[in-house]
């Protein structure tokens, strides 16, 4: 038997549609045994998504394998079927991973191994390889024959793929080697494909064309959808692409050719300078290696005694809540560390700073929230991500970086995750594996742990910004300018129903406090939120905040609770921090009924999103409604909507001011853009370069404006030509 072709399927980005790719090839290419086939599931970011689409379960994995190849010295004596799991539709499938903690086990050196192993007995190897660009990726793409790049239709993919193409020629992966499947083609609100085809450097051999409900129904069933549904169009496409891939041998990049490579060294895995040309080198520590280690581990000895001198495994979490027990305890405790320090010590620290820092330190994990506490006092950090005890990340001016906080173990994560939610009565365990919190300055929290997180507890925190941003500081930013906020200012006095829009950290939330700033003072005000994030400056303004479940799962109030509650109130406006669900409905009515000039943000990529958002949380509520009646009853609810975005270079900024200026027809709403952002390029810096801009289209309530008194002219709307 000949050496088997090896295919790829990757991308950066999620969502894809690449392991389900990965699994129809498989099965197209073993349907009635025309060839032996091994499916090889090697995404470690979802352990198992393969498996359960094909409704199987692997009893061995590959890192079993690995290991039997590396005590056994003749390999002729590893029984593969050993380790396989051999699907009825006649293909093996082979995981990474049967479970998270064999995740270690698992390296870049051992790839090799394993492929120049099971090469000889097949003819093809379709692996899934993940989405991230990780020693393990590389090393499996050095495997490789061909490399499938898949990629869907819109701005997101098309950037990430472009993105992906740049690193693996950097890596020294030629061109010819990838191959790009557009899946999901012709969506509604698509790139065209002759567009992305055009912007990509290298062929795009197959467009899949979307057939959500077909492919959803054969996912549920863990059937492959090629032979769930073998004369769907999706079904089709994939068929034309195997034929395509068994009948070109020139798409595949042949051993010899890969071989020379690695004899030159060219892919001989990741460079050690590619991590700094990227941008993404974790800042070098305070100590040499050889101290910093030392160090951590007097960190951990003083750390134990301390838990162990104060009792503190078995203290009240509570006693957190109250600021005099907990000056009183961390005072004890100060003393007690300075003590053991001089004790433990010797001759390691000479320094008097390092010492103070130390203690700082140490009482700030056994008391506080250990590394964090600096990066919660660091006012440029919006953002803290901890991904494990060794991965600490945080968003500074718009740009993710990685710190050098280090946790002492995963274990000392979990319990600060349980320090800052214990004392609002919430829990995290294996029952209750995520939580949503809020920390005492207002600050969201978000945590999830294993079984749910593969890479160990997860705590994200999006930073609460105590001052509010004035609409001149907005204009300095260059986030808006000021014929924008003279007419938004215009359309909160005058009462113009809006929605804010746009993607995670666009400043969504911000805008939402300039939009309330401009409500006048006389005006009652009812807020609602999930957390509180709201910071309003008018004096008659309610805060009503959601409670999830208690520890029972019973006595939450949601959004929409207590949005029907607030009708009750006499409110004059009324603002929910963010629309996600039933309540929007609510939302919409209200609108229609008397409480104009209410406000509300939602997660939408562009203006014309907004609406296909609207209308999926409407029809969560229950109500079934056509389509038609639900775009009439936003047209009638929703005056304006206001987008966001953060750009590449982080800054965020208000790029659409938009009016639903009625129906088209049956079914399309008619958006007017009134104010856009164009962007003209960027700098040396990286710095975008652009410009606000009218377009020339006349708000259709202008004349309700100027009726009501409010000075606003006709000539902020003019395009400049000059």
């Amino acid at each position: 038997m000949d050496q088997a072709k090896t295919i790829v399927t990757f991308s950066t980005k999620g969502g894809v549609g690449k392991t389900l790719l990965a699994a129809n090839i498989a099965t197209s290419l073993a349907r009635d045994n025309k060839y032996k086939v091994l499916l090889v599931d090697l995404d470690l970011q979802v352990v198992g998504d393969m498996a359960r689409m094909l409704d199987i379960l692997p009893v061995k994995a590959l890192v079993d394998l690995i290991y039997q190849l590396k005590n056994e010295k003749d390999s002729d004596k590893v029984k593969l079927k050993d380790y396989l799991t051999t699907h009825s539709l006649g293909f093996d499938f082979l995981t990474a991973l049967i479970k998270p903690q064999q995740a270690p086990h698992l390296q870049p050196q051992h790839i090799k191994g394993v492929f120049t192993f099971l090469r000889p007995q097949y003819d093809y190897i379709v692996v899934d390889a993940g989405r991230a660009f990780s020693e393990i990726m590389v090393a499996t793409f050095n495997e490789a024959n061909l490399l499938l790049l898949v990629i869907t239709p819109d701005i997101l993919s098309v950037y990430q793929t472009k993105w992906s193409l740049d690193t693996l020629q950097f890596l020294n992966f030629p061109l010819q080697m990838v191959k790009v499947i557009l899946n999901r083609a012709e969506s509604l609100s698509s790139i065209s494909w002759q567009d992305i085809k055009s912007s990509l450097p290298c062929e795009l051999i197959a467009r899949i064309p979307s057939e959500g409900r077909t492919v959803m129904q054969a996912v549920n069933k863990g059937v492959p959808v090629v032979i769930d549904s073998p004369r769907s169009k999706v079904s089709l496409a994939i068929t034309k692409l195997v034929d395509s891939l068994t009948g070109n041998p020139e798409l595949f990049m042949q051993r010899q050719e890969i071989d020379a490579l690695h004899a030159k060294k060219a892919i001989s895995g990741m460079p050690v300078d590619f991590w700094n040309k990227m941008g993404m080198t974790a800042p070098l520590d305070d100590f040499s290696t050889e101290e910093h280690d030392e160090l951590i581990v007097l960190k951990q000895r003083i750390h134990s005694r301390l838990i162990e001198e104060l009792n503190l495994k078995r203290l009240d979490l509570r006693v957190f809540t109250d600021t005099t027990q907990t000056k009183a305890l961390r005072e004890k405790a100060e003393k007690l560390v300075t003590n053991l320090l001089t004790e433990e010590s010797g001759s390691i620290i000479s320094s008097f700073e390092v010492r103070r820092k130390l203690v700082v330190e140490i009482m700030d994990e056994a008391l506080g929230l250990g590394p964090l506490e600096e990066l919660l006092k660091d006012p440029s950090i919006t953002d803290i991500m901890v991904n494990n005890k060794d991965e600490v990340y945080v968003e500074r001016h718009g740009k993710i970086e990685l710190t050098s906080k280090r946790f002492i173990s995963n274990e000392q994560v979990k319990t600060i995750i349980e320090r800052i939610i214990a004392p609002m009565g919430r829990r995290i365990d294996e029952s209750v594996p995520m939580v949503d919190a809020r920390l005492s300055d207002g600050s969201r929290v978000n945590a999830i742990i294993p079984p749910l997180s593969l890479t160990g507890p997860t705590l994200t925190i999006r930073k609460f910004r105590k001052e509010r941003y004035t609409t001149e500081e907005l204009i300095d930013l260059k986030a808006l300018n000021p014929a924008m906020s003279e007419f938004l200012k215009a359309c909160v006095v005058s009462r113009k129903n809006t929605i804010v829009s746009g993607g995670t950290g666009s400043g969504k939330t911000t805008v939402l406090n300039i939009l309330s700033a401009f409500i006048p003072s006389n005006e009652r005000i009812l807020t609602l939120e999930d957390a509180a994030e709201l910071k309003l400056s008018q004096e008659h303004w309610v805060r009503l905040e959601s409670r999830p479940p208690n520890i029972e799962g019973k006595g939450a109030v949601t959004i929409r609770d207590l949005f029907r509650n607030t009708l009750r109130m006499r409110p004059d406006r009324i603002i929910i921090g963010e629309c996600r669900g039933p309540e929007t409905l609510d939302m919409l009515q209200a609108m229609n009924t008397g409480h104009d000039g209410s406000m509300t943000t939602i997660h939408a990529n562009s203006t014309h999103d907004v609406l296909m958002r609207l209308d999926s949380m409407i029809l969560m509520s229950g109500i079934e409604l056509p389509i038609r009646a639900i775009r009439e009853m936003i047209v009638s609810a929703v005056d304006m909507i206001v987008h966001t975005a953060r750009l590449s270079d982080g800054t965020r900024k208000v790029i659409q001011v938009t009016e639903l200026a009625g129906m088209k027809d049956e079914l399309h709403v008619d958006l007017k853009d009134i104010f856009v952002f164009k962007q003209t390029g960027i700098d040396s810096q990286g710095k975008v370069l652009g410009d606000f801009h009218p377009t020339g289209y006349i708000p259709t309530f202008l004349e309700d404006i100027q009726i009501r008194g409010i000075p606003l002219s006709e000539e902020i709307f003019k395009v400049d030509r000059t």
